[in-house]
């Protein structure tokens, strides 16, 4: 598909957080940040598209003096360039209750983000008291995790992703980082034809489908690399750097 992608011009990059621009340090490489640095001189809008809260990934978007929107929590919330938000989707907190007693009942690792701070292998005393945009189960088995999967499908509440293949995240049913995207495009006049997309697991399939340059990463899981328009290197390898020279800059 890459002949026929050859003339896309790209006017904003989505990067996915974890296993897409941070190694496995959890740090931003100097290729990519030099990478990052020269699409923003040459006009192009950088947004950060991450299944984090804002408190958990606004530190990286500050040392990449990123002055643009900003989705998060997977699409739940969108923040414009001055970190205001944009938009909110919750999900109700009798579904995160019944998440977290379905987590105990199989004995699975969990996390929880709420608007007022992110929450793992524990719970407030009060669930109903606070506002929540997604849960996720950490679950090693293989044969749990297909049953906690059918179990939330079956509910039919729920966008269900991951981001990594041992976990399963939940977000408001059509809530995901395509859609936030979609809603920082219109409000910039861009269209997602404009937008190259770079991600490596299951909560990136959306954005990567939808948009002009849906690239995948290396280490990406098999189905993202499917769906995508090019696979670029792994996160170890500068990967994000790669697909901006190539299809941002012009490089090669």
């Amino acid at each position: 598909m890459e002949n026929y992608k050859s003339d896309v011009e790209i006017k904003l990059v989505a990067l996915d957080m974890d296993g897409t621009l941070l190694n496995k340090q959890g740090q931003v490489s100097e290729a990519n940040r030099h990478a990052i640095q020269a699409a923003k001189d040459k006009g192009i809008i950088v947004v950060l598209s991450t299944g984090r809260s804002l408190t958990t990934s606004r530190e990286h978007a500050d040392s990449l003096e990123l002055n643009s929107y900003f989705v998060t929590v997977n699409g739940s919330e969108i923040w414009d360039e001055n970190r205001e938000l944009v938009q909110r989707n919750l999900v109700k907190s009798e579904h995160i209750e019944w998440m977290w007693e379905l987590s105990q009942q199989h004995n699975t690792q969990f996390w929880a983000i709420s608007t007022e701070r992110n929450f793992h292998n524990e719970m407030p005393e009060d669930i109903h008291r606070l506002e929540w945009m997604k849960f996720g189960f950490n679950i090693d088995d293989d044969n749990t995790r297909a049953i906690i999967m059918k179990e939330l499908q079956d509910k039919g509440e729920f966008e269900l992703s991951n981001s990594t293949l041992k976990n399963i995240e939940v977000n408001l049913a059509g809530i995901n980082k395509a859609k936030g995207l979609e809603l920082v495009c219109s409000r910039l006049g861009l269209e997602m034809k404009d937008v190259m997309a770079v991600g490596d697991s299951l909560n990136d399939l959306a954005m990567i489908k939808a948009a002009g340059m849906g690239v995948a990463m290396g280490n990406a899981q098999d189905l993202v690399k499917e769906s995508a328009d090019w696979v670029t290197a792994t996160n170890e390898e500068d990967g994000v750097a790669k697909a901006i020279d190539k299809w941002v800059l012009k490089k090669y």
